[in-house]
């Protein structure tokens, strides 16, 4: 039975992913969830993305290189910054992103459907 004005519940969608609670996940902090197929990035500010393991150019999986401060795809020498925005081609756009959704405390990505961009957007982040 569903309710007016009740917020939905996200406990028993397959697609949510919980990544861990926001207080445990430092700002400054990549995280990888490969059976998610995302990085959970959480920034200085407090703000939460997640990124799409999958590089946009051929569909390989990226990975995080910590040093660099930047995702590399490779097949084919991609890059991407830690906000998912080409820096090397022949990627031809941003990584794809999830909805992040914060419940309770606890920080939850849905991989239900990537979200596709051209760049970062400041309002691509979620704060608790």
């Amino acid at each position: 039975m569903f309710s007016p004005g009740k917020k939905k519940s996200t406990a028993n969608s397959p697609f949510i992913k919980t990544a861990g609670l926001v207080d445990e996940i430092a700002p400054g902090t990549v995280l990888p969830f490969k059976n998610g197929q995302f990085y959970l990035v959480r920034y200085a500010d407090g703000g939460f993305l997640a990124l799409s393991l999958i590089c946009t150019h051929l569909g390989c999986s990226i990975s995080w290189n910590s040093k660099e401060d930047q995702f590399v795809c490779p097949c084919h020498a991609s890059a991407f910054d830690n906000k998912g925005n080409v820096m090397s081609p022949p990627a031809p756009r941003a990584l794809d992103t999830y909805k992040v959704i914060i419940e309770d405390g606890v920080v939850k990505v849905d991989t239900g459907h990537k979200i596709k961009r051209k760049r970062f957007e400041k309002s691509d982040l979620v704060y608790a």
